[in-house]
């Protein structure tokens, strides 16, 4: 799969990736002759770096549980010209009313897939901190945020976007089915929710399911499998004793490079803390981890 330009994830998602693309790249095959997978969409920053780079030379699948973040990321593959054209009349919207304009679209349920795809663009670039949250029931809830000029379109690299997602498969299944097909020769890179780092810190709610402790255990177990079929992956988190522990107790290599987080509902709370990195390869991870000092 040949280089395409340089495209800025179209979401802004909780945990995204973007500030830590140097060390995640590096851990990371330099080319991928074999499929990628990349099986906890979100934003699509690391997909989008390596797509750029050209370091992606075969098949490509991007998955995740989040049905509405898949339809988006699918509308903007197939459809982008009607996902701007949306996005479009919601900023001349926004701009005459932002609260009221904000509210209503909160509470729509478009029936077509461009208008679906351009509400959740539209929301999470309006809404508090760009976080996406659902409510059990699986209804978006977060409030709207304090942007002056938020930047509901950008239609350049929502174009751009488009032509990095040529030939690529977008999945909405769980990420365990998707790893299934990885064989021997494969990369994927795995970003999970984050294991919360104390007890009042545990936001795991992107779908209306959540990602526990459990969940953390049968990832941890799907690693190994992974590393023992030869598949080349990396996984990342928060770099907290008990995923230290899953695994190393499944022994995978690992490291830690420093992340900043910025949602926290806590301002004084928000800083660096570590990422750690599961892998397969420790040349590589101890190359991200002097490209993460």
């Amino acid at each position: 799969m040949p280089s395409t330009p340089a495209v800025r994830p179209f979401l802004k998602w909780a945990g995204g990736k973007t500030q830590l693309l140097a060390p995640i790249a590096a851990a990371l095959p330099r080319l991928i002759d074999g499929a990628y997978f990349e099986p906890f969409l979100g934003s699509g920053a690391v997909f989008f770096h390596l797509r750029a780079a050209g370091r992606l030379h075969g098949p490509v699948v991007l998955s995740d549980a989040n049905g509405p973040l898949v339809e988006t990321w699918r509308a903007v593959q197939s459809r982008v010209g009607d996902v701007v054209e949306a996005l479009a009349a919601h900023r001349a919207a926004h701009a005459r009313d932002p609260r009221g304009h904000y509210y209503a679209v909160r509470a729509a349920e478009p029936r077509e897939p461009a208008a679906r795809a351009a509400r959740f663009i539209y929301l999470n670039k309006t809404c508090y901190n760009g976080l996406w949250r659902v409510n059990r029931a699986g209804r978006f809830n977060v409030p709207m945020g304090r942007y002056r000029r938020p930047p509901i379109l950008d239609e350049e690299n929502l174009r751009a976007a488009a032509e990095a997602l040529r030939g690529v498969e977008v999945l909405h299944e769980p990420y365990a089915p998707v790893l299934r097909r990885a064989r021997r020769g494969d990369a994927a890179y795995l970003d999970p929710p984050y294991h919360p780092l104390s007890r009042t810190a545990n936001f795991t709610s992107y779908t209306a399911e959540r990602f526990g402790e459990e969940d953390q255990e049968a990832l941890a177990d799907l690693c190994a499998v992974l590393a023992g079929r030869g598949v080349r992956f990396l996984l990342s988190n928060h770099d907290v004793p008990m995923l230290r522990s899953l695994y190393r107790e499944r022994g995978l290599l690992m490291t830690s490079v420093p992340a900043r987080r910025a949602i926290n509902s806590n301002p004084r709370a928000r800083g660096d803390v570590g990422e750690l990195l599961v892998g397969t390869d420790r040349n590589l991870l101890l190359r991200a981890k002097a490209l993460g000092r």
